[in-house]
């Protein structure tokens, strides 16, 4: 949800039109951080 909120809002406000690799990229990331957050909390909290 925030990933769409800030693509929308800062590339809105500069008008840029062509956001396709920056909305795949970013879901890629979003999803290596979930990824590394049930790493971390296993590793922790095991």
């Amino acid at each position: 949800d925030t990933t769409f909120y800030v693509i929308a809002l800062y590339f809105g406000s500069i008008a840029v039109k062509n956001v396709r690799y920056v909305l795949s990229y970013s879901l890629i990331a979003d999803f290596a951080g979930m990824i590394a957050a049930i790493f971390l909390a296993y590793a922790f909290f095991g």
